[in-house]
């Protein structure tokens, strides 16, 4: 990494609480980080809420697996009282790297003094070098923690050094807003060509980004529309709006949205967010044939909303068991010639077969492998349950069949369902067959199953396998009946079984 040498003298590191409440003057704005974040300008997450709690930050504490050096360093700064942290930290005999800087200011969140002691403690080592990821990372640490005084203290000298950039800025329009200072974050972007930053759609983009995240999607949208004679939106500004609006459950001003998309910028295949987002927002609003409108409207203008939007669709309508708002939506992400994947054919199949839709749903379940979207033990489960219910007993001997060969497990519901049937419909083998399965694979199944099957076998005559599953079920520790142990010994000791099993079955009673 090539770095210039930074001049540190005009950071004077303090930080104090008077910092969180003094407001920053607006000649003075400029700006910080966002969350977490990594070399693309991403800066380590706080979990904050509407409701202003205060924030939850990560620790050194929460990454059990760290390097030796990045956790004493951190134990150092976490755990000194901040007056001391310089001298503790020279007296550890550390010698740190750029990366080593940034993995320890990520994990300091919590900490701001010690945090900004640390980085002029390891500035001198690196010759007062920082790398601008560090510097970002400073400035994400001062304004998450409020202090806005010291966070523009950085961020002067960041325009000094030429090393504030957009990333720097998305940071502080973030800290503002989960601050709730919307309008100081609206300020800093009206200065934003004094710390050489360009007042352009992707500055514009990320203010908007950070306001709605916060749940203030109306305050960006007010924002665009005065902003909008010089800085022309783009199809990320709507997608951010519209994802905003989902967040909300605002169908009427998503609307409102979309259409003013859809005037300014056109019909755009790349615009894919967006349209999933809107087309979320009517689903989860039960606007079925609006959606499916539009998403005929989309096909003739050669755009579709991506997987996100079918997956989430097929899962509400899937938890609503409506079937008939499904149906199209699937018939419009096939003609997409999107695939869907294991989770949306299973949430199709399980609509499918309850509404008693056998036909369709052995169809898809048939198609599934040719989309490279393999049956899980879920597929299977779900077809066998349904066919266990409606008595198809050679239509669910085949599933279960196929189902052990691609070695997949049944429910421990659908094993005591499948051995109640196939005992009902004179298949003993087939009640055998699933006892065994839920052996192998340790499938936890009721007692009640057990005396289920002890009992069929008996009252079939299959005496010899009734003993050999009760001595397997005591070994177990599964708990037999009395009663049914009873009436074994009973049919036993009645001369249609040979002395050995006689003894055996007097010796478990």
């Amino acid at each position: 990494m090539s770095v210039r040498k930074r001049d540190f003298s005009s950071f004077k590191g303090e930080v104090s609480r008077r910092d969180g409440y003094t407001k920053s003057p607006t000649s003075s704005l400029a700006a910080g980080s966002s969350p977490p974040i990594d070399h693309s300008g991403r800066f380590p997450s706080a979990t904050l809420t509407r409701q202003r709690k205060k924030p939850v930050f990560s620790s050194y504490l929460d990454l059990p697996d760290l390097p030796l050096k990045i956790k004493q360093l951190c134990q150092i700064v976490a755990n000194t009282p901040t007056s001391r942290v310089e001298p503790a930290l020279d007296e550890s005999g550390h010698m740190v790297t750029h990366e080593d800087a940034e993995e320890v200011l990520k994990l300091s969140y919590g900490i701001p003094g010690a945090a900004v002691k640390f980085f002029r403690w390891a500035g001198r080592q690196l010759d007062n070098r920082h790398s601008p990821y560090a510097w970002n990372l400073i400035v994400d640490i001062l304004g998450k923690n409020q202090l806005f005084d010291a966070m523009w203290d950085s961020v002067k000298t960041m325009r000094r050094e030429g090393i504030s950039s957009l990333a720097t800025f998305a940071s502080v329009f973030s800290s503002y807003v989960l601050a709730d200072r919307v309008n100081e974050a609206i300020m800093t972007f009206e200065v934003l060509d004094q710390y050489g930053v360009l007042q352009d759609v992707m500055s514009l983009n990320s203010l908007l980004s950070a306001i709605c995240r916060d749940g203030q999607t109306s305050e960006a949208d007010e924002f665009l529309k005065k902003v909008m004679d010089r800085i022309q939106p783009d199809a990320d500004s709507y997608a951010i709006l519209l994802e905003g609006r989902e967040n909300e459950g605002n169908v009427i001003k998503a609307r409102t949205t979309f259409g003013a998309m859809i005037s300014q910028i056109g019909w755009d295949p790349f615009n894919v967010p967006a349209y999933d987002s809107f087309l979320t927002l009517l689903v989860k609003d039960s606007l079925i044939d609006e959606a499916v409108g539009l998403l005929n409207v989309m096909r003739n203008n050669n755009c579709s909303p991506g997987l996100k939007f079918f997956k989430t669709a097929l899962d509400v309508l899937s938890n609503k068991g409506d079937l008939p708002a499904a149906l199209p939506i699937w018939k419009v992400m096939d003609a997409s010639r999107i695939m869907p994947d294991v989770a949306m054919y299973n949430s199709m199949i399980g609509l499918l077969c309850h509404s008693h839709e056998m036909e369709l749903a052995f169809s898809l379940f048939d198609e599934m492998v040719y989309h490279g979207a393999y049956p899980d033990s879920q597929t299977y489960n779900i077809l066998f349950q349904t066919l266990v219910k409606n008595r198809k007993v050679h239509d669910a001997t085949c599933i279960f069949h196929e189902m052990v060969k691609n070695e997949r497990q049944l429910s421990p519901r659908n094993c005591e369902m499948g051995i109640k049937l196939f005992l009902d419909e004179s298949h003993p083998d087939m009640a055998i067959n699933i006892w065994k399965h839920a052996v192998q694979w340790n499938i936890a199944i009721r007692d009640e199953s057990a005396n289920v099957l002890v009992s069929g076998l008996r009252e079939q005559s299959r005496l010899p396998e009734a003993c050999k599953y009760v001595k397997e079920m005591l070994k177990r520790g599964v708990s037999l009946s009395s009663k049914e142990l009873s009436r074994l010994k009973h049919s036993l000791s009645k001369g249609t079984a040979d002395a050995t099993l006689l003894q055996n079955i007097l010796y478990i009673c």
